[in-house]
C-alpha cells in the first residue's frame, strides 16, 4: 500500500478516482483542487480559487474537471500530468454552488446552489445554452440526471424532492435588460434624476419581467404567473403584456414535487432498480422507490414493485 500524503489543509468537500489515469482528484475548504497519483503516492498538481471549493465533477475522457465554489462560480479546468489550465468559468448563480452533476453522454452540466435554483449548462457546443430551473424553497444540495429517461432528480435541504422532465423543448430565461426608465410606460426610475426633474415626477422602483427580461415598474408588472417551459414552477413577476400572452396550457407543470420529510444533504440513485437513498444532518437515512415517478420501467425494462 502506498503512503498517501496530506493533500488538503481543511475539510475535503469532494473526491473522485480516475482509473484510467490512476489519479485521485479532490476539492476542499482550503480553496483548492488537487490531483495525485495513486500508484506512486506523489502529488501531481494543485489549483487555487478565491473561495472554498464545494463540489466536483470530472469528465474521464477529456480530463476536464468542473469545480463549484462558495462564490457561486463554476470553473472548468483541463488537468494535465503536472499542470492545469482554466478553460472557462460559468457564472449564473446568485448563491454558493452546493452540488454538480455531469452527464458525459449529452455533455450537460447541472448545478444546484444556495439560491434555491438549478442551472443546466450545455457544454456540448450548442452556443453556451443555459436553462434555469426554479422549484425548490431551500438550498439545492443534491442532483442526479437520468440520461435514459431525460429526467433530473433534485433534493433540497428542506426535504423537497423534485423530478424534472428534461425531455421537452424548454426556453432560456432572458438576460435582464437595463434602463433608466420603465420600458413599458417610460416613467423614470428613482435614480434617473434628470428625467424626474424634467417631468416633475417621482422615480419608481425597477423590476424585471421574468419572461421578456424588460426593466419595468411595479404598475406595469402587477401580475404573477408560473411559466414552466422557462423553468419557473413558482409564480414569478411578469409584465402585463407577457401575462396576457401566457396561455393556461403554458402553466402546466413540467416537474413533480415530493416531500422527503427530513433534511436532505446527500442523495444517490440506483437507476437499474429505481431506488434512491437520502441522508441529512438530522442523521436519518431513507430509501425511496422512485419507479412511479422516474419511468425506470420504460428505460430498463423491469416492472416496478
Amino acid at each position: 500500500m502506498n503512503y498517501i500524503p496530506t493533500t488538503h489543509q481543511n475539510r475535503v468537500s469532494a473526491i473522485i478516482f480516475s482509473l484510467a489515469t490512476e489519479w485521485v482528484i479532490s476539492t476542499g475548504h482550503d480553496k483548492c483542487v488537487s490531483w495525485m497519483c495513486t500508484r506512486s503516492g506523489n502529488m501531481l498538481g494543485r489549483h487555487f480559487f478565491t473561495s472554498w471549493a464545494s463540489c466536483l465533477q470530472y469528465d474521464f475522457d477529456t480530463q476536464y474537471a468542473f469545480v463549484g465554489d462558495y462564490s457561486g462560480q463554476i470553473t472548468l479546468l483541463k488537468l494535465e500530468q503536472n499542470t492545469c489550465s482554466v478553460i472557462t468559468t460559468l457564472k449564473g448563480h446568485e448563491g454558493s454552488i452546493a452540488c454538480l452533476w455531469w452527464d458525459p453522454i449529452q455533455r450537460l452540466l447541472f448545478s444546484g446552489a444556495s439560491d434555491n435554483s438549478i442551472i443546466m449548462w450545455d457544454i456540448g457546443g450548442r452556443k453556451g445554452r443555459t436553462l434555469l430551473l426554479q422549484g425548490h424553497h431551500d438550498k439545492v444540495q443534491s442532483l442526479c440526471y437520468l440520461q435514459l429517461t431525460r429526467q433530473l432528480v433534485s433534493c433540497s435541504s428542506d426535504g423537497g424532492i423534485a423530478v424534472w422532465n428534461m425531455d421537452v423543448s424548454r426556453e432560456e430565461a432572458p438576460q435582464w435588460l437595463e434602463s433608466d426608465s420603465c420600458q413599458k410606460c417610460e416613467q423614470p426610475f428613482f435614480w434617473n434624476i434628470k428625467q424626474m426633474w424634467d417631468t416633475k415626477t417621482l422615480g419608481l422602483r425597477q423590476h424585471h419581467c421574468r419572461k421578456c427580461g424588460q426593466a419595468v415598474c411595479g404598475k406595469c408588472s402587477s401580475k404573477r404567473s408560473s411559466y414552466p417551459v422557462m423553468g419557473f414552477e413558482f409564480q414569478v413577476r411578469v409584465c402585463d403584456s407577457c401575462y396576457d400572452s401566457i396561455k393556461d396550457e403554458d402553466r402546466t407543470s413540467l416537474a413533480t414535487f415530493h416531500e422527503g420529510k427530513h433534511n436532505i444533504s446527500h442523495m444517490s440513485m440506483d437507476v437499474a432498480r429505481g431506488l434512491m437513498v437520502t441522508c441529512g444532518t438530522d442523521r436519518i437515512v431513507k430509501i425511496w422507490d422512485m419507479t412511479p415517478v422516474v419511468g425506470c420501467s420504460l428505460a430498463t425494462g423491469f416492472s416496478p414493485h
